[in-house]
Order: structure tokens, then C-alpha cells, then sequence
């Protein structure tokens, strides 16, 4: 079968702290009416994308990386290997847990698992949203585990006021939170990974408290210089203010059209998501045009050529 941009089918899940946008506003399903997040693009045992376009609709993500073979994901890529990259978008009515993830070598000696880094795009945010985002200056590990243990941990957490359009890079061992009233779109790797250091006492349906993984996350949370995050983020060089992230784990540019057409290239490299956040248009290849709008999530197969966008609206394209 040729190769061609596949239309991945989400996984809906629902939270305490989601909201109703991603129902309400981008035709998203769900049993319910909270989807606290997406998983647009996703091969895990329990969360697999399923096509919706083409010969292999039907087929799940994975089964379709089968049938082409690794090589369309990267080429060193076999198939059964861990997929590297999950893609999703969050609606925060209220604010999440303060957490924090490990990194790879943390998460494999303890949990038999990969790290987790992760990039969020602000693709809305109502007037006055933040994000925790890292630890307060002249904070650093054993005064973050005293403030914890006195209960007085939120001035030992850097606010950081958002708005549409901004990016922020989190490497493993930052501390964060989305706060409420903030609609995201993360690209992080492939771990579901999370150690709650506080939750703000929040009861589940059945009244209990979501457990905290204090020890763990008090083991691989660190502070963060400015300079260090964007190394990190840049680690394979800058390229322009589209370039949101080159950094080992993947690279994710902005593509903004305003009633225009631009030319891509999907190389061998490696695939790409292709994730559209506001707007509408067309993806045209090899003759067929395939359409987009606001939420729609595409697998571009390495090695698939040259495609166009043409429309108007932001798409974030994600790679290795």
C-alpha cells in the first residue's frame, strides 16, 4: 500500500479538572460531558489511534506501522519498538496537580519505563491563566521537600501568566501545572509518568483523595535556569520563531497560514504529526486533498514526498 497521510481517530478521557471546549467547541465525543484530554496521536496498548482515511481506515496506528514497516516511523524504528511520541490536547477548566515527571534513566532503573519531556503550545487561555512553571528562585530540591513537608509549597513555585500562541519546554524533573481556564496542545514522549507532589485536596467521585507520589517526585525534581531550559529545547540548533523545539526527543514547528499555500517535504527522517489548532484548509498529496480543521490529527509517513497546506490556519507539525 502507498503511503499517505493518514486521519488518526483521538482517545477521549475525562478528569475532575476538565472542561467542555473540546465537546462543545471542536466536536470532540465523549460518554459525558467533560473530556479533560485528547490523545490525537497515540500507540499504547490501552490508547491506540485508529485511521479514519483511505485503505487502512479502520486499522489502528500501530497495526498500519506493521503493514508498511518501521522505516515509516524512522529509520532505525522496528516494528514493536515503543512508539516515541504522544501527542494531545488538554482543556483545563480548573488547575491540574503540581507534578513533576522523571527522566529516562529514573524512570527505567524504577519504573521499567521511559522519562517523560513535553512541550505545551497555549492554543487558548482565558484573561488572567497561569502555569506553575519550575521552582521559585533561589528555590532548589531540599528547600522545595521542606516547603512540602510544612504545607506552605505554594511560595516555593514560580507563576507564570500565559496567553494563545506562546510555547513552554518542560524537561523531565521541572516542576508543573497547567492552571484552569488553559486549552493546550502537548507533544511530550511516549510515558504516561506522573508524580502528584500536591492535588489541593481534591476528592474524587468516590470521595477519596487522588494519591500524591511525594517521595518519588521530591527524587527527581530540580530547579531549572532559563538558559539550561532553552539548551535543552534547542539542543539541535534554533532555526527561526516557528521552530518551537529541535531538542533530542522531537522537533515541533508552527505553521501559520493566512489564505495561502506552502510546500512541504516528508523526508526519511523520521514522520510527522501534523496537528491542527485553529482555522481550516486542505492537505493536498499525490493528487488527493485531504481536509482540515480545527482538532484534526494526521500521521505523514517518513518517506511519503512532498505535500502542500494551503487555507487559513495554525498547524503544528512534530517529528523526531
Amino acid at each position: 500500500m502507498k503511503r499517505y497521510p493518514l486521519k488518526l481517530r483521538y482517545i477521549a478521557k475525562s478528569a475532575i479538572w476538565g472542561g467542555t471546549r473540546l465537546k462543545e467547541q471542536w466536536g470532540k465525543e465523549i460518554e459525558g460531558d467533560i473530556i479533560a484530554e485528547t490523545w490525537e496521536l497515540t500507540v499504547r496498548p490501552k490508547e491506540m489511534a485508529v485511521i479514519q482515511n483511505g485503505d487502512a481506515s479502520g486499522r489502528t496506528l500501530e497495526e498500519q506501522i506493521a503493514a508498511w514497516g518501521g522505516d515509516c516511523v524512522a529509520p532505525s524504528y522496528r516494528v514493536g519498538d515503543r512508539f516515541p511520541m504522544l501527542v494531545k490536547l488538554i482543556d483545563a477548566a480548573d488547575r491540574l496537580s503540581v507534578q513533576v515527571h522523571p527522566d529516562d534513566s529514573y524512570a527505567l532503573r524504577v519504573e521499567n519505563d521511559s522519562g517523560k519531556t513535553e512541550m505545551w503550545y497555549i492554543v487558548d487561555a482565558e484573561p488572567g491563566a497561569s502555569i506553575i512553571y519550575g521552582l521559585a528562585e533561589d528555590i532548589g530540591r531540599e528547600e522545595f521537600a521542606r516547603a512540602v513537608a510544612e504545607k506552605r509549597i505554594d511560595g516555593a513555585m514560580n507563576t507564570c501568566p500565559v496567553k494563545a500562541g506562546e510555547s513552554y519546554f518542560i524537561p523531565a524533573g521541572m516542576l508543573h501545572a497547567i492552571g484552569a481556564g488553559i486549552l493546550i496542545a502537548e507533544i511530550q514522549q511516549n510515558s504516561d509518568l506522573t508524580y502528584r507532589v500536591y492535588d489541593y485536596e481534591r476528592r474524587q467521585a468516590d470521595g477519596s483523595l487522588r494519591p500524591l507520589h511525594t517521595e518519588k517526585a521530591l527524587e527527581v525534581v530540580r530547579p531549572f535556569a532559563e538558559a539550561e531550559v532553552d539548551a535543552l529545547r534547542f539542543e539541535r540548533g534554533k532555526g527561526g520563531d516557528e521552530l518551537l523545539a529541535n531538542s533530542r526527543y522531537f522537533k515541533v514547528r508552527r505553521h501559520v497560514l493566512k489564505d495561502e499555500r506552502i510546500e512541504l517535504s516528508r523526508n526519511k527522517d523520521s514522520f510527522t504529526s501534523l496537528l491542527c489548532v485553529e482555522g481550516e484548509g486542505v492537505l493536498c498529496h499525490d493528487g488527493t486533498e485531504y481536509s482540515l480543521g480545527r482538532g484534526d490529527s494526521y500521521f505523514i509517513p517518513a518517506g511519503m514526498g512532498a505535500y502542500t497546506l494551503c487555507g487559513r490556519m495554525t498547524v503544528l507539525c512534530s517529528e523526531l
